[in-house]
């Protein structure tokens, strides 16, 4: 088994009632938040803090060494990030549940967390009460998000799937835009006016819609044609 880093923090005087707790160490570059986090887990009698680290690699090797129940683990740190943490802890041999604690709540960042394995996702302004819930939540193997990260979860999944226009299908759609006719499409691409005709049903099929005009339409609102600048 790892030893813990020397300039990581670990609990070394736990109690005999530390096996009925939730053990739980918190990972932050940034002192001061570390700090915060720690003073407000403290007073909480079913939590045990057994351990700090201020990097991602800290936080593998005291998940190694401590086994905690859950690592509260920020996302951008140095010598490792919190998701490459997260994926190395999930996949290593201890059963801890990783909580994310940050301040970025974009959709790249929740999924890149989400997909390395954190069974939670919590922002810095989260109150005390809801901190300890979490934590309880995240020991039960519970799933815990934010209201906003929860929120834009949601949206993402409601949003429709993008529409996937091959390279062909775009020279067509872009010289309908240009106001050509099928023949002077099929010049223009030198395919014949069927193909041409094929193409464009298969496009009215894939962007919802019955005729030219609505196609052109539809495929520069969802960014699939660039608009011509106008002088």
């Amino acid at each position: 088994m790892n030893t813990p880093p020397d300039d990581a923090v670990t609990g070394t005087d736990a109690d005999a009632g530390e096996a009925d707790r939730i053990r739980v160490i918190v990972v932050d570059d940034h002192t001061v938040m570390r700090a915060g986090v720690v003073a407000l887990l403290s007073p909480e009698p079913s939590i045990a803090l057994v351990g700090e680290a201020g990097d991602g690699r800290e936080a593998v090797a005291l998940v190694e060494a401590l086994r905690p129940d859950v690592a509260l683990i920020d996302l951008r740190m140095p010598v490792m990030d919190g998701v490459a943490a997260t994926a190395r802890i999930v996949a290593g041999p201890a059963a801890t549940q990783v909580l994310i604690l940050t301040t970025y709540d974009t959709d790249v960042e929740i999924e890149r967390a989400v997909e390395a394995g954190a069974i939670g996702y919590l922002l810095k302004d989260t109150t005390r009460e809801q901190l300890v819930a979490a934590v309880r939540s995240a020991a039960r193997g519970e799933t815990v998000l934010a209201p906003r990260v929860a929120q834009r979860l949601m949206a993402r999944m409601r949003r429709p799937a993008p529409v996937a226009l091959t390279a062909r299908e775009l020279d067509v759609l872009g010289a309908v835009a240009d106001g050509l006719s099928n023949s002077d499409i099929g010049r223009r691409l030198v395919i014949a006016e069927a193909t041409v005709k094929t193409h464009l049903l298969r496009i009215f099929a894939k962007l919802d819609v019955s005729d030219r005009t609505h196609a052109v339409v539809v495929a520069l609102e969802q960014g699939l044609l660039i608009r011509p600048e106008r002088d």
